[in-house]
């Protein structure tokens, strides 16, 4: 399989790279102490065509490809995964579901600004009794003439109740068939819609300033037209997603273990204890070179599993393979990290701290490893 990069995807790297060295990593460690979310960062982003890469032109995107955007949002969580999980839930989750199923209307009023990077958006699956179970959510949306009516609550929800967030997508049961299993469909709801509301942000172990808050909807009314693609396929749609998804997460984890190897190389190099650096104790070679070895082989099996979407193959065993391998990875190697940082390590305005508490949740975000593992079991037959 050939994995190089063309001179444009290497060029792009070099951009986001540079523009994460001078504009995020220098801030990310207040954002991430303080709980905020770094709406100017994101607009910068938007600029600089990332949030549109999987999108053609016409819909403000930047008319690249699958490959091009794990490139970007390696850079990115290599710098700040909180600034990298919003890019990709904005562009997997939300812009791809309206791309793929939505109707022209609605990719010109709602696609277009994500792919510009002026507005980002949410997908609410999640709820307290349906987090990795999805078809057993509860919230319901009832067909009242010209319009859905919406009710139920969502729970863990990113990209939520900012002032960039200009919609959500919500998940819910539109009707039952005749065994009384759950028909879900996906409907766009704008902010600001009477009946919505958003909750009171998570104060969150890792992704801090990623904003994540719970959602309510009561009699929450939006037009019919709003619903995406056909009623009653929600289920299909999103699980289609979450496969991209899958891949983009992957994305995140080795910039989360390219992170954690630079910091503590950097830091073994330059630390002496006994008379030598870190460096020249053999217990720390090894612990370098596990991470230098998972950062080579979850970008192989990232690269291997985007390259497939990109060529329109079956990928779903790729996508549960590179996020299971390269999200425990990522654990890992923060662990490994921190371990070599000592003390240092373990201050949180630190980014190793950062980087410990952002690498847990990429084992549980778009479908936990257990998830992975029955994905993966499943393509074996094992069935």
């Amino acid at each position: 399989m050939q994995i190089q990069l063309n001179e444009q995807q290497l060029m792009l790297q070099k951009t986001v790279r540079e523009f994460c060295e001078r504009e995020v990593l220098p801030v990310a460690s207040d954002y991430d102490l303080k709980g905020e979310f770094p709406a100017d960062i994101i607009r910068r982003i938007g600029d600089l065509g990332v949030p549109g890469l999987l999108f053609p032109s016409e819909y403000g995107g930047s008319d690249g490809d699958m490959l091009s955007f794990l490139v970007a949002l390696e850079e990115l969580a290599r710098a700040d995964a909180s600034v990298a999980i919003t890019v990709e839930v904005n562009a997997t989750l939300c812009g791809e579901l309206i791309h793929r199923f939505g109707t022209e209307e609605q990719k010109s009023r709602w696609l277009t600004p994500l792919a510009k990077g002026t507005m980002i958006a949410s997908f609410a699956l999640t709820e307290p009794e349906a987090g990795s179970d999805s078809a057993a959510i509860t919230t319901t949306a009832v067909r009242d003439n010209d319009e859905w009516v919406i009710n139920g609550s969502k729970s863990f929800i990113t990209n939520s109740g900012t002032e960039m967030t200009g919609f959500v997508i919500v998940a819910a049961v539109t009707s039952r068939d005749e065994a009384g299993k759950a028909k879900i469909s996906n409907i766009i709801v704008p902010k600001d819609t009477p009946g919505y509301s958003v909750g009171p942000s998570y104060n969150k172990m890792g992704w801090r300033a990623s904003p994540t808050h719970p959602l309510y909807f009561q009699d929450c009314r939006v037009p019919a037209t709003n619903i995406i693609g056909t009623e009653g396929k929600g289920l299909s749609q999103f699980l289609w997603s979450l496969d991209i998804a899958r891949v983009a997460i992957a994305a995140l984890g080795v910039g989360l273990i390219q992170a954690c190897l630079d910091r503590a190389l950097s830091y073994a190099q330059q630390r002496r204890a006994f008379g030598k650096t870190l460096s020249q104790f053999q217990a720390i070679q090894f612990s370098l070179a596990d991470m230098e070895t998972a950062a080579h082989m979850g970008r192989l099996a990232t690269y291997h599993a985007g390259n497939l979407i990109q060529q329109g193959l079956p990928f779903s065993r790729e996508a549960a393979i590179a996020k299971l391998f390269t999200s425990e990875a990522a654990l890992k190697a923060a662990d490994q990290a921190l371990q070599i940082h000592g003390g240092m390590g373990f201050m949180d305005d630190g980014p190793v701290a950062r980087y410990y508490r952002d690498a847990k949740i990429l084992t549980i975000a778009e479908g936990t490893s257990e998830v992975q593992r029955m994905i993966i079991a499943r393509e074996l037959g094992c069935v």
